[in-house]
């Protein structure tokens, strides 16, 4: 059986790959064979992820959709969600998580009633995982913005200290004419940050 990896993390400060020997193992010891890897910085909040969606256009129908945990796929709101569970459904992956026991059975081949009844179960249990990673994230933000609404109250709250030092080389880079891309792989800066210093300086230079 085939299998793909879905390797994520939310910034580029982030190292996406952790998870990538226990996927691995996790595929060795299945007999699944590794077909793609994929991997990228970027929120699970968000749907538009290239990587996952490349993924699942690459997908052939049964394939494996791995993943370390259900939160590394989704923390959507509820209609993304059901939109990326719509386009799951629709190219037949099977998604199958380590931190979800219930997901395992797929990554193994059985008769087609036992497939059925675990596809049934694993979906329910991956709605309940997606939302409880929701809650999570949307828990989380409301709590930094909490302590930042006092800290400001307080006086004590000045922002994120900027990276001086790396701006500085983003905007010589800009200045050189470097792309967007060529400058993330060199200072792993987020594309909001490149466009900030490229508006600050006023460079228009290719994404």
């Amino acid at each position: 059986m085939d299998c793909r990896l879905y390797l994520r993390a939310s910034t580029n400060e982030q190292d996406a790959n952790r998870a990538r020997k226990q996927l691995e193992d996790f595929a060795a010891e299945h007999k699944l064979r590794i077909v793609g890897r994929y991997v990228e910085n970027e929120s699970g909040a968000k749907l538009h992820r290239p990587e996952l969606f490349r993924l699942l256009n690459d997908a052939n129908a049964s394939d494996i959709l791995l993943v370390e945990q259900v939160d590394r796929l989704s923390r959507l709101s509820a209609p993304d969600w059901q939109m990326l569970r719509e386009e799951i459904s629709k190219q037949q992956v099977r998604v199958v998580a380590l931190d979800l026991p219930t997901s395992w059975r797929l990554a193994e081949t059985t008769d087609d009633f036992t497939d059925r009844m675990f596809a049934a179960v694993n979906a329910m249990m991956l709605d309940m995982l997606a939302a409880v990673a929701r809650k999570d994230y949307d828990d989380r933000r409301r709590r930094v913005m909490q302590g930042q609404a006092k800290a400001k109250a307080d006086g004590r709250y000045r922002g994120r200290v900027e990276d001086t030092k790396r701006n500085e080389l983003i905007g010589s880079m800009l200045l050189a004419g470097l792309s967007w891309t060529q400058i993330q792989e060199g200072t792993k800066a987020s594309r909001a940050t490149i466009a900030k210093i490229a508006k600050r300086q006023k460079i228009v230079s290719v994404a």
